[in-house]
């Protein structure tokens, strides 16, 4: 079961059309949130950057989608799916019409529930993907569905067996991985790359931050990355919603310990 616009109905049946603005212009905006122990993970913080991401789109937002609407439409999509723990993917689209320029700055939405397993995985190996870059400008900072390169890194990924891949800018530094944001650890130094690199303001990044700032025995930055400073690293790993903190055990040649991620991920879990 799905939800669209407040009505749930049969996955299987026929809801978007020819004329979606989201199928045609990639013009949407999406949130991946975790639904586990009957509440949801961080909503407030995923909220927040659903409403600015709409701002920045010129999406206009209905008088209703308040944080208390959407909440209880996400959890009655999660019930509809007989579900006690769901992948949630919450995308908002412009109405049909119009070519580049829409018809309307109107929306309407779509809630998709799954199961998930959030798993860490004990062996982690990555590589660079180097055929096509993120531009570091602020739009690649939200959640759009314009997401070919990570499509593309994606396939890469596959074909070589690797568990995932880092992204490159154009000025080809570390932006992220394709499914989360990236940190590094060298000494008692944690880096991750800074917003103006072109990352996603992933709210698992958000959080970690949070604590870093608060703990007397890391520094954290948020700063430029080359992929040859991660090959020096102690740890690196990966954050996402789902998951939370996956550290990465391969890079290359490079082999890391986990010390720090598993500790940062315990911290984490308290605040949930």
């Amino acid at each position: 079961m799905i939800n669209l616009n407040g009505e749930i109905v049969q996955k299987t049946e026929e809801v978007l059309n020819f004329d979606n603005r989201a199928f045609k212009y990639g013009d949407a905006l999406f949130e991946t949130i975790k639904f586990k122990d009957s509440k949801i993970y961080f909503f407030e913080d995923h909220y927040f950057r659903l409403m600015a991401s709409m701002r920045m789109l010129r999406m206009e937002i209905p008088m209703d989608f308040t944080m208390e609407f959407i909440e209880d439409e996400i959890s009655r999509t999660v019930k509809a799916n007989n579900l006690d723990a769901a992948r949630v993917r919450l995308t908002v689209f412009r109405k049909n019409g119009g070519l580049y320029n829409p018809k309307t700055n109107k929306i309407d939405y779509l809630i998709e529930v799954s199961p998930f397993s959030s798993l860490v995985k004990d062996f982690y190996k990555v590589d660079i993907y180097k055929d096509f870059y993120i531009f570091s400008g602020l739009l690649s900072t939200i959640k759009t569905t314009n997401k070919i390169t990570n499509v593309l890194a994606s396939i890469y990924a596959s074909e070589n067996d690797f568990d995932n891949c880092i992204l490159l800018n154009e000025k080809k530094y570390v932006v992220e991985a394709i499914n989360g944001n990236i940190f590094m650890v060298k000494g008692s130094t944690i880096k991750t790359p800074a917003i103006t690199e072109g990352c996603v303001k992933g709210i698992i990044r958000k959080k970690l931050i949070e604590i870093l700032s608060k703990n007397v025995n890391y520094t954290i930055e948020e700063t430029e990355i080359s992929p040859f400073e991660l090959q020096k690293a102690d740890e690196v790993f990966i954050t996402n919603t789902i998951v939370g903190i996956q550290p990465i055990t391969s890079y290359k040649k490079s082999n890391f310990k986990t010390k720090v991620a598993e500790e940062l991920a315990e911290e984490l879990r308290k605040l949930v």
